[in-house]
């Protein structure tokens, strides 16, 4: 397995999702990228409140990134969806309110990346009304920087009263070194996971889950190994609604959607994760599921559908008033 380069540590997401004939010439928006500062968005499902929150976002190239592709048809296939490479990636998490608990899926990249590269995720639940101290439990879909590295910050705990929830695979991979001679995977993913995580472990603060359970009122974690071995799905149960946390089996919406097979350098087990999204996307579509996506663009929550080649990505439908 080829060995990941640092600067490329941010999963990778498309921007929208296309159908199925790509435009032959390169699209060039000429779009200078602006920071939105905080940012939330709420929706309702039954009687929990969900709450995208965003951490920021990033570059990515994915001609260095995917796998089983040519770079010109990745490039036809941004230029349908009217992006170019590389292609502005949101990092997105999500707060979920039930009862007396306060849960939060994924926690970004913290200081990870460095100044400008995420780091938003405490000042966009602020503007939520939360601190990190309301925080009563912390749902990692698996253990990369951009989704645990808002756990801590300059060695320290961030959220000190949550239960960290996530997949015991993945504690067992990450959290010892002699997995990366073994594996080929880049030591730095080893460095940075025992780095973030061993403030929660020494605290008692880890619930390591192996099989399916439910892990809150209403909310199921499920294992979907491959892009690392204990990816998890959250699924969200209230009054007849629902929403599936989904982590990082989809990387590339422009392309991946289209084109299950396509991976990404990220990926523990390509083969694997190739599986995990091509039965997903099937089951999500047939069951008109609502996924809550990292890296689509904010607050990246939508459908994901049928269409004549592949899949195609149709987001939440945007609401801004007092319901009742």
């Amino acid at each position: 397995m080829a060995v990941r380069s640092f600067m490329l540590l941010t999963l990778v997401l498309g921007l929208f999702a296309t159908g199925s004939v790509f435009a032959a010439e390169p699209f060039s928006p000429g779009i200078t990228q602006q920071r939105q500062g905080v940012d939330t968005y709420a929706f309702k499902i039954g009687d929990v409140r969900v709450t995208a929150l965003s951490d920021g976002s990033v570059p990515q190239d994915l001609h260095k990134l995917l796998h089983g592709i040519s770079d010109d048809e990745i490039d036809s296939r941004l230029a349908y969806a009217y992006q170019t490479n590389p292609v502005e990636v949101s990092i997105n998490a999500f707060l979920l309110e039930i009862g007396d608990r306060l849960a939060l899926v994924d926690t970004g990249s913290g200081e990870l990346f460095g100044p400008g590269f995420g780091g938003n995720l405490i000042d966009s639940l602020h503007s939520a009304g939360f601190k990190a101290d309301d925080v009563t439990d912390v749902l990692l879909t698996h253990v990369h920087s951009d989704h645990m590295g808002g756990l801590t910050r300059e060695g320290q705990m961030v959220f000190r009263n949550a239960t960290v929830h996530v997949g015991k695979p993945d504690m067992d991979f990450f959290l010892d070194r002699k997995n990366a001679e073994r594996s080929g995977y880049d030591m730095h993913y080893f460095n940075q996971a025992i780095q973030i995580m061993t403030p929660y472990v020494d605290a008692g603060k880890i619930d390591a889950f192996d099989k399916s359970t439910e892990i809150l009122p209403g909310v199921t974690a499920a294992l979907h190994p491959g892009h690392t071995p204990g990816s998890a799905f959250f699924r969200l149960e209230s009054k007849g609604q629902s929403v599936t946390f989904i982590g990082d089996i989809i990387h590339v919406a422009a392309v991946q959607l289209p084109d299950p097979s396509v991976t990404i350098a990220y990926d523990v087990d390509p083969d694997k994760a190739i599986a995990v999204r091509s039965k997903a996307f099937s089951t999500f579509a047939r069951q008109s599921e609502l996924v809550a996506v990292p890296h689509m663009p904010f607050p990246g929550v939508g459908h994901i559908r049928k269409a004549r080649e592949g899949y195609d990505w149709v987001p939440i439908n945007y609401g801004n008033r007092d319901s009742r």
